[in-house]
């Protein structure tokens, strides 16, 4: 499989990122912590001898855990180009496609990364046909009602972002539910992007704050990044900024997804279509992104 890496990979050494863009409480995954088990006389379990080791192991070879993103995005791209190189109905391809994000979705819990966004409906997808988007909507409510009770026992939270009022309102109301019924879940949080538009992220987040200056509530000389943040979509987690942004499908392009918490992001395009994008294509995203060199904006000594 061919893809395109940007940067080109050099050393990765961790720089510190300059405050302003980071949120503060983003903690990494607490690491195994060794304790000692008094068995008579003070033996250490074989057991807690072998935890950390059995941890490492989960990970594919050249993977390093504390080199892992904290946040991955994945722009899910190439459904129905692979439905109709299969000669199946479109609909064939986005059902394929709820598959892969099973997938991606279970690595994420096996190997301790906090946060997955993906991008699963774009505000300007409306503009498809009406039977594509019609399914679409129905596939949304059926993987919702599916994988409700499963994501909540695996410590999935469930968030969504976009402008969810122009969603069935059958589906607002499924929405609502898994994401109160998962909101205490601390595994992994999937913040799905449907009807949504990064453009349109900034533009709400600034009308709000002028809101705020209007009502004095704040003078406008305090408007700086970590108000913005505080209006963005993403408010709704820890970890705005994707460490790592995979897209699928050989395109070159965000379109329109988490604009300005992309900022520092590390970008990896696959030729891959998303069915078929699976877990040797994760570790190779994840490898690429672990030679990445992230200054932002600084320079090394």
């Amino acid at each position: 499989m061919f893809s395109l890496q940007f940067p080109i990979p050099i050393d990765n050494l961790p720089i510190t990122p300059p405050p302003k863009f980071l949120l503060s409480g983003c903690a990494l995954p607490k690491p195994y912590e060794f304790k000692r088990r008094r068995l008579g006389n003070l033996r250490v379990r074989a057991a807690d001898v072998a935890a950390p080791a059995a941890e490492e192991a989960a990970l594919p070879g050249g993977l390093q855990k504390e080199f892992l993103p904290r946040h991955v995005a994945v722009i899910m791209d190439g459904n129905v180009r692979w439905a109709r190189a299969m000669n199946m109905a479109d609909s064939k391809g986005h059902d394929a496609g709820v598959r892969s994000l099973r997938e991606m979705v279970d690595l994420c819990l096996e190997w301790d990364i906090p946060v997955l966004s993906v991008f699963a409906f774009s505000y300007d997808n409306w503009l498809r046909s009406k039977r594509e988007v019609e399914f679409l909507m129905f596939l949304f409510e059926r993987v919702l009602k599916s994988e409700m009770e499963k994501s909540s026992r695996k410590g999935i939270r469930l968030s969504v972002i976009g402008d969810l009022s122009l969603l069935p309102k059958s589906l607002q109301n499924l929405i609502n539910e898994a994401v109160e019924r998962t909101k205490s879940n601390t595994k992994l949080q999937l913040i799905v992007a449907a009807s949504y538009s990064g453009r349109y992220d900034v533009v709400q987040a600034c009308r709000n704050l002028a809101r705020k200056v209007k009502n004095d509530e704040i003078q406008v000389e305090d408007i700086n990044d970590d108000l913005i943040e505080q209006e963005l979509e993403t408010k709704c987690t820890h970890i705005p900024h994707p460490d790592l942004l995979i897209r699928t499908s050989g395109e070159l392009r965000i379109s329109n997804f988490l604009l300005w918490q992309s900022a520092y992001t590390e970008f990896f395009f696959s030729e891959t279509l998303w069915p078929d994008f699976r877990k040797d294509d994760f570790v190779e995203a994840l490898l690429s992104y672990q030679t990445r060199q992230r200054r932002y904006g600084g320079r090394q000594s």
